[in-house]
């Protein structure tokens, strides 16, 4: 009974009373009914307006400016980028800094890795503009985020540090952004530091780039001087999109990330037309279609709103969403179903390749699974990487990676390592090569595995081929010695060098692509102080003799660590790899025999020396026959031990030899 009425029971009520009671307790019977949720386009469309989307409802297309920030490496682009953001009042001022650099990897190193975009409205002269920002990175290996970025813009805001000056990727970007039509802002940044020079760094944009120092703009992203001059500037001189909002859909897919809730999330640009949540749309490359679930613009998060129209840049994403980011081929234009045949398709990007090779295992056999579903979720938001199984007998199962340059390589790794917690060994990084078969074939090979032997006939082949790469080095004169002689111990062949002021040098160098992952950057930064930047691009393949460098551990190969190196190298990196690799094997009780081989000749050995047991400790005055007998005796077991004995390699011995 329940306690509420033990009281009333107690204290005498009568039957009828306690019926009333109970009746006053009743409550109405309702009928019962089945409420059905509306669907999350309908809900979202039905949604009130809100004030930030009815102000850019109001602003029209001649009041659109699509723009990107470049610059070389470390010139303060995301820094800038926080300035505008708070002069617009994306963000609130004094928050947390470089907001637009999301990866964790980007925070720690103080780069930039992929490219990220802000939606923002500005009132100049009394009249709202819709301003679409997209903060580039600046290092050589993602350069194909920058190409990306300027398809969706009518202008760049060229940094340049003026303590720095023009450095090579500066140069870089600059031609990129001047071959796509771009209007180009010059900026120059750092001028509030005490080796700032500002009048130095307009002349090197005057002379290298042809720039009028008159439209540059001066400021200080740190400490925010002069950053109120940019976005009136970028009125004035970056043009407003192209686009007609009553013409058929047709956006550009720009670029695409992976929500585990949404599926892929598209970043388009849209040229004709508007799209809305409950659409119907179809993809020219593929021919699937979708219904659009949710549409809307970074501010700086993802905000919805209820359309799209030409000239904006924002995001989508479908119901049901997309679940293979294959499906999303960057490039690719989407329109409305029905409207393909009134649509013309964009040109779209040309994908980049892979110039970097490297293997990688794990640690533990037993964490594979684990590895795997990390590496397939990194490259879910990072299309550039190539990934392919691969087997080795000393590692275990585990995958090629395709990267477009080493800084690439390492970030993946770090990602790996601080999103996932995945422990991993990486393999040092290898270029491809082509082999021109006696037949006339040719055929491009990443993995050093598959190196060909030399045979005669018909099924050899005539001829090895390495890529080549065109790098652009500008450094201060007083380290041009330094950097020829570098560049020349590289196999390197000069093409131009020019002064593009009186102390600052321009090197044009074409150089084997293997000795560039080969920590040539390093080298550059440690005989320039610094001082020096590089930039490169893929040149074209040489015929070259090149050969296949392997560790041999008692006559057997050491899948695990090869690698494909010049003829000339083959002997000191041979000497190198033997002398390592000693001091990760551990000793046995026969003896170890390690060798390099390149190609048929052994170029180097280490001999690790057996544990012995002291056979003539019990012999005193004994007859020297005696002792001999004893000591033929221990040698020729130890020979039938080494015969039948298989030396064991530990995981930590790869792992040793392998960290740099």
């Amino acid at each position: 009974m329940r306690s509420w009425c033990r009281p009333i029971l107690r204290a005498g009520v009568h039957a009828p009373q306690r019926s009333a009671l109970f009746r006053i307790r009743q409550y109405p019977i309702q009928p019962w009914t089945r409420t059905f949720a509306a669907s999350q386009w309908r809900s979202a469309a039905s949604m009130p307006m809100s004030d930030l989307e009815r102000r850019i409802s109001e602003i029209p297309l001649h009041r659109f400016r699509n723009f990107c920030i470049v610059a070389h490496v470390d010139h303060g682009k995301s820094t800038l980028s926080d300035r505008l953001l708070e002069l617009t009042g994306t963000i609130a001022p004094g928050g947390n800094k470089q907001i637009l650099d999301k990866l964790d990897v980007e925070r720690e190193r103080g780069i930039t890795v992929k490219a990220q975009t802000c939606s923002m409205i500005y009132n100049h002269k009394g009249q709202d503009y819709l301003l679409h920002l997209v903060d580039t990175p600046g290092h050589v290996d993602f350069r194909a985020e920058v190409s990306r970025s300027y398809a969706s813009c009518g202008g760049a805001l060229l940094l340049v540090d003026a303590s720095q000056g023009v450095q090579a990727q500066t140069v870089a970007n600059f031609y990129l952004a001047f071959a796509q039509g771009l209007q180009l802002v010059p900026i120059i940044n750092k001028v509030d530091l005490p080796s700032a020079d500002p009048p130095r760094a307009l002349e090197q944009m005057k002379d290298t780039l042809e720039l009028d120092p008159a439209k540059a703009v001066l400021v200080s992203a740190k400490t925010g001087l002069n950053v109120e001059a940019i976005l009136p500037t970028v009125i004035d001189q970056i043009p407003s999109p192209n686009g007609d909002h009553l013409k058929p859909l047709r956006l550009l897919l720009v670029d695409s990330w992976y929500s585990n809730y949404k599926g892929v999330i598209l970043l388009v640009r849209i040229f004709d037309g508007q799209v809305k949540a409950g659409d119907n749309v179809t993809s020219f490359a593929t021919g699937l279609r979708y219904v659009v679930g949710e549409v809307g613009i970074m501010y700086p998060h993802q905000t919805p709103q209820t359309v799209l129209r030409a000239g904006q840049v924002g995001y989508i994403h479908f119901s049901p969403g997309m679940k293979r980011s294959q499906e999303a081929k960057v490039g690719d234009t989407y329109t409305t179903v029905g409207a393909e045949r009134q649509v013309e398709p964009l040109p779209g990007f040309e994908e980049p390749k892979a110039m970097v090779f490297v293997a990688a295992f794990p640690v533990d056999s037993n964490d594979y699974s684990h590895l795997e579903d990390s590496i397939n979720q990194v490259t879910l938001n990072d299309r550039s990487v190539t990934l392919q199984k691969e087997s080795s007998e000393a590692l275990g199962a585990g995958w090629r990676l395709g990267f477009l340059g080493t800084l690439h390589c390492s970030v993946f790794e770090d990602r790996l390592r601080q999103e996932h917690g995945a422990s991993i060994i990486i393999t040092p990084p290898t270029v491809p090569f082509k082999v021109v078969w006696n037949n006339g074939k040719e055929e491009t090979i990443s993995n050093p595995a598959d190196f060909p032997d030399q045979v005669t006939g018909p099924s050899g082949y005539s001829e090895l081929q390495e890529p080549y790469v065109s790098a652009t080095i500008t450094l201060p004169e007083e380290y041009l010695g330094k950097v020829i002689e570098l560049c020349e111990g590289n196999r390197g062949e000069q093409k131009e060098l020019s002064f593009f002021t009186a102390t600052q040098v321009i090197l044009k160098y074409d150089l084997p692509l293997a000795q560039l992952v080969d920590d040539f950057f390093g080298k550059l930064k440690s005989v320039t102080k610094g001082y020096a930047s590089l930039d490169y691009e893929e040149a074209e393949w040489r015929k070259s003799n090149i050969i296949k460098l392997q560790l041999l551990v008692n006559k057997e190969p050491v899948d695990a660590v090869a690698r494909i190196v010049h003829y000339s190298q083959a002997e000191r990196l041979g000497r190198q790899w033997v002398t390592k690799f000693k001091e990760h094997v551990d000793r046995q009780m026969f003896e170890v025999v390690i060798q390099a081989t390149a190609g048929r000749r052994i170029v180097a050995r280490e001999t690790i020396k057996p544990f012995r047991k002291d056979v003539l400790s019990k012999l005193h005055a004994s007859d020297v026959s005696r002792r001999r007998k004893l000591l033929e005796k221990q040698k020729e077991g130890r020979k039938k031990l080494r015969a039948v004995g298989n030396v064991s390699i530990d995981q930590k011995a790869f792992q040793g030899f392998l960290a740099k």
